[in-house]
């Protein structure tokens, strides 16, 4: 079996399962880069060792993070059980340590400092909308004029990630800003197009961000992804059920959307310092 007969079937596979494009296009990604590597050695040949080698290449040569090595292991996976019709070697039944990683969380200061360095309407509306609903950025720019109900001021989120859907909250401030943006762009489908139609690209609101972010002189790595991150924890410091938390932000499992309480003022607004005891 050839590298282009291998891709289509994995896409194809990958298809019927329902996999996201997305998803599909990750794991093709990661399936070429593997008979890449391979060279002269053919798919249908290689062996565990040859996968373990592999492996340790992309950890040691090119630092793969943990999520990027879990997503080759269920690429190889599907190779090895859909494609290859062979049992899933050893090397690939294993077990990757938890990075216990804290995320970055503007303050509720930092993030209206950010979105007041934004001068371009369109820009604005988009940062807000991200921070005001807890969206992910491929769900910003998956949105489409049928997803805002403005009578019940909620946001239907179609597909996020796990293939779900949910609602999540349509900012009242928000809302001012969204009929001067809609009055003005006249988006046809989705909520934020390019110049010339479609959606609208990630790197730009990336860029949008990092220039905000700089403008505003906040020194933290803050992140399109951070304002979902200040969205959770300030709902969580303003009363908000942790549950509710979970259901607006699409959290599969209560454990994940748990890691705001780490990082809550509240929480360490109720810790004293030993040093603050001390008669100094």
């Amino acid at each position: 079996m050839n590298k282009a007969d291998l891709l289509n079937k994995a896409k194809s596979k990958l298809y019927i399962r329902n996999y996201s494009p997305r998803t599909i296009a990750s794991y093709i990604s990661s399936l070429n880069n593997f008979a890449e590597w391979l060279i002269q050695e053919k798919v249908n040949q290689v062996t565990d060792k040859e996968v373990e080698k592999y492996l340790y290449h992309l950890k040691k040569n090119r630092n793969r993070s943990i999520s990027g090595m879990k997503q080759t292991v269920a690429s190889l996976k599907i190779l090895f059980t859909d494609i290859l019709k062979k049992e899933i070697p050893d090397s690939l039944n294993i077990r990757f340590r938890k990075e216990e990683k804290i995320p970055v969380v503007l303050s509720e200061e930092e993030v209206a400092a950010v979105i007041k360095a934004v001068n371009n309407l369109k820009h604005k509306v988009i940062l807000m909308t991200i921070y005001s609903a807890g969206l992910r950025l491929s769900e910003c720019l998956a949105l489409t004029m049928a997803d805002m109900d403005f009578d019940r001021n909620q946001i239907r989120i179609r597909q996020g990630k796990g293939k779900k859907d949910r609602q999540t909250v349509l900012s009242r401030t928000l809302l001012s800003e969204m009929k001067d943006y809609l009055i003005k762009f006249c988006p046809k489908i989705f909520l934020f197009e390019g110049q010339k139609g479609g959606r609208y690209s990630a790197s730009s609101i990336q860029a949008i961000m990092k220039r905000a972010v700089k403008k505003s002189g906040i020194k933290k790595h803050a992140t399109v992804h951070t304002l979902r991150h200040s969205f959770a924890t300030h709902l969580l410091e303003n009363g908000t059920d942790i549950r509710f938390i979970q259901e607006l932000l699409g959290h599969k499992r209560l454990e994940t959307t748990q890691i705001y309480t780490h990082i809550s003022k509240i929480a360490f607004d109720r810790i004293k310092s030993p040093l603050d005891r001390l008669s100094l």
